[in-house]
């Protein structure tokens, strides 16, 4: 694999219980081999523990804590799946505020499965074009997004690149996106201010009527 990633340094955001195990390693490891460096941040130090859907998985070693991990050190951020894993994450201040910032600094986020809950709480999918899990459309339409029914969707139309997949049988051509699409801070698309302003938020708001 080219090293399309050198030079970034990309946070993989996750709860200390619950995510989605194949959905933190496989992009893990196609950071890693592209050249970049990913660092798991959860809310408390130590380890975290993964799930292969019910099961327990395997501990993962935590590199910081999101109550003073910096989203600006950072040049995009990975939320991987799981039920309980985002749905601890929506309720943490700290975690919610650290994923908007990704958005405020217009820098590239890439969200899989039932990941979108946490963007839903930080304010940031409105008008926004996203896949996700079956179950957590409706959550997002009612959030303002434009829901697809894709394997990844790539939105470059808001104020960053947003990129999302809906399960792990979709995780090639997730980790192929975000080896696409991720870029040094200095070099990341730029996109209109606002997320209301695109076809996608009309699009919604027509469905929604």
């Amino acid at each position: 694999m080219t090293k399309d990633l050198a030079g970034t340094r990309i946070a993989f955001l996750v709860a200390p219980d619950g995510v989605e195990q194949v959905e933190l390693t496989e992009p893990w490891e196609a950071v890693r081999d592209a050249g970049g460096e990913p660092v798991l941040v959860s809310t408390a130090p130590g380890k975290i523990q993964a799930f292969h859907h019910l099961d327990r998985g395997d501990r993962f070693d935590v590199d910081e804590t999101v109550d003073q991990s910096d989203p600006a050190a950072f040049d995009a951020l990975i939320l991987p799946g799981g039920v309980a894993n985002p749905d601890f994450l929506r309720s943490q201040r700290d975690a919610v505020r650290f994923t908007r910032a990704f958005f405020d600094a217009g820098r590239p986020v890439a969200v899989i499965c039932h990941g979108p809950w946490t963007l839903i709480d930080a304010e940031v999918v409105r008008g926004r074009r996203i896949t996700s899990w079956p179950s957590v459309r409706t959550d997002l339409v009612n959030a303002g997004a434009h829901w697809v029914d894709e394997e990844v969707v790539l939105d470059t139309a808001g104020v960053n690149t947003l990129i999302s997949s809906r399960r792990p049988d979709d995780l090639k051509a997730f980790c192929a996106a975000i080896v696409d699409h991720v870029r040094p801070a200095g070099q990341q698309h730029s996109g209109p201010t606002g997320t209301g302003d695109t076809e996608a938020a009309r699009t919604t708001a027509d469905e929604l009527r």
